[in-house]
C-alpha cells in the first residue's frame, strides 16, 4: 500500500513541476506538447482541431481525476478563452469558437491575425475559398478575408 502512495506522490510532483521543466520546449505548455492545429472558418464560426501528446507521466492522473486540466491548458495554449470544447481526447481536441471573424455582409468574413501562448509545430487556417499552411508560429499572422455561402 505504501508503495502506491509514494508513486502517486512522485506522479503528482511530475505534473505540478511540469511547467517549470518546460520552459525550454516551445511547443509545449505544462505536461502538453502540440503537434498541429487545424482551424477551419465557416461563416463566424471557426472549429478548431488540435492534435497533441501528453507526458507519459501524466497520462495516469487525468485517466484519474478527468480532463478538465487539459482543457484548461488547450483554452490557454491556443490563446481562445471563450472557445467551447466539443470532444477531448487523450491525443487530440475539437472547439468552437463563435463570432470569430468579423462579418461584413453578403457572406463577406475576415478572420484576424491571432497571437497563440506556444509555437505551433503545423498551422493550417482553411476557409472556403484557401487553405494556409505555417510551420514553426506562434502566431496567424495578417488576417484572412473570406466567402461563405
Amino acid at each position: 500500500m505504501r508503495v502506491y502512495f509514494i508513486a502517486l506522490t512522485l506522479l503528482l510532483i511530475t505534473a505540478v513541476c511540469g511547467p517549470v521543466m518546460a520552459v525550454g520546449e516551445d511547443a509545449k505548455y505544462s505536461y502538453i506538447t502540440v503537434r498541429d492545429v487545424h482551424i477551419e472558418l465557416n461563416k463566424n464560426q471557426a472549429l478548431i482541431h488540435v492534435n497533441y501528446v501528453l507526458d507519459d507521466g501524466t497520462q495516469l492522473i487525468v485517466l484519474l481525476l478527468g480532463k478538465q486540466d487539459i482543457k484548461n491548458k488547450l483554452l490557454k495554449i491556443l490563446n481562445y478563452e471563450d472557445a467551447k470544447v466539443s470532444n477531448i481526447e487523450m491525443t487530440h481536441a475539437d472547439l468552437v469558437l463563435d463570432g470569430i471573424s468579423y462579418t461584413y455582409g453578403r457572406g463577406i468574413y475576415w478572420f484576424p491575425s491571432h497571437k497563440f501562448n506556444v509555437v505551433i509545430p503545423d498551422l493550417k487556417v482553411s476557409s472556403p475559398q484557401v487553405t494556409r499552411e505555417y510551420k514553426m508560429t506562434s502566431e496567424f499572422p495578417n488576417g484572412m478575408g473570406y466567402f461563405s455561402p
